[in-house]
């Protein structure tokens, strides 16, 4: 019980953070390309422009919308590849970031799983029932992914990521981490620049979760974010949060995790494509910095 309370608690500090992240990514990559063939540069225009928005409120307010809309889509298109990814997408990041009530981020998170997996089945070769599958079989299918795969592949596994979360407190789903970070061990391989980082980020985040001796291996985790960061040449703020709360506060180092959070409240938020997230990173870098006197 005792691992399964650290676990949960590492877990939710992380993806909530990882969930505003992927809502605002998904806004310009996920319902503005999906609309752009019928409104043509408009949608280009209107998802920079969420991106580039620094009122998360807004944001968290027009979220429904985009909901309702891919429901009513896929509706008439139940098996369009691209619409199943976008609803994915959406669902997952809206819960993450938004959703309090645990019974429906629940309900969110299993159907954005589920559309990623009927999305990566009806579009890739063999790739039905991964999570069932022997595990032996499961790496030599991922082994044959290659780079073109990887767009797919990180959503699915962010999707999953969000799942086991919504399902923390059953151990049958925490034991499918284990196939996720497989996943992303191989996305590293294929394109560790993808989503800014996004592999290495999340690679950091797994290693992070749970302390040297309950099997997490905070060292390997900081050379993750480490690289994470060098990727995006430090703009993507989120990293360092990351960094400073799941490894600086796990291996109780005051010094690393202030001068991270400093870093970031002292950065220009205002880069394009990333300053709705760099915000939001901004937000939990001050309530981190508040916090921390009563941590360590």
């Amino acid at each position: 019980m005792k691992y399964l309370a650290f676990f949960k608690q590492s877990w939710t500090m992380s993806w909530r953070a990882r969930g505003l992240l992927a809502l605002a990514v998904l806004m310009n990559a996920g319902c503005a390309s999906l609309i752009s063939s019928a409104t043509s540069g408009f949608t280009d225009s209107l998802g920079q422009s969420i991106l580039d928005n620094p009122d998360l409120e807004m944001v968290r307010d027009g979220a429904p919308s985009f909901l309702l809309l891919m429901d009513g889509l896929l509706a008439s298109n139940p098996d369009s590849v691209n619409l199943l990814m976008q609803s994915s997408r959406l669902n997952s990041a809206y819960a993450a970031a938004f959703v309090i009530d645990p019974v429906r981020v629940q309900l969110l998170q299993d159907k954005a799983f589920d559309q990623a997996q009927r999305a990566i089945c009806l579009s890739m070769k063999n790739a039905c029932e991964l999570r069932t599958r022997k595990y032996a079989d499961y790496e030599t299918w991922l082994a044959a992914r290659r780079e073109k795969d990887v767009p797919k592949l990180f959503l699915l596994g962010s999707a999953w990521a969000g799942w086991i979360q919504a399902n923390s407190e059953d151990f049958a789903a925490i034991a499918e981490l284990g196939r996720v970070k497989t996943l992303m061990q191989r996305l590293a391989e294929l394109d560790e620049t993808y989503d800014y980082g996004g592999p290495q980020l999340y690679l950091g985040v797994f290693e992070t979760l749970l302390p040297p001796g309950m099997g997490g291996r905070p060292e390997v985790g900081r050379e993750h974010f480490e690289r994470a960061i060098e990727i995006s040449n430090g703009e993507y703020l989120m990293t360092k949060v990351m960094f400073a709360s799941q490894y600086a506060r796990l291996v109780f180092d005051r010094e690393l995790h202030d001068q991270l959070l400093e870093q970031v409240l002292a950065a220009d938020a205002s880069v394009p494509g990333l300053t709705l997230i760099n915000t939001v990173a901004q937000l939990q870098a001050t309530e981190l910095l508040d916090t921390a006197d009563a941590y360590f």
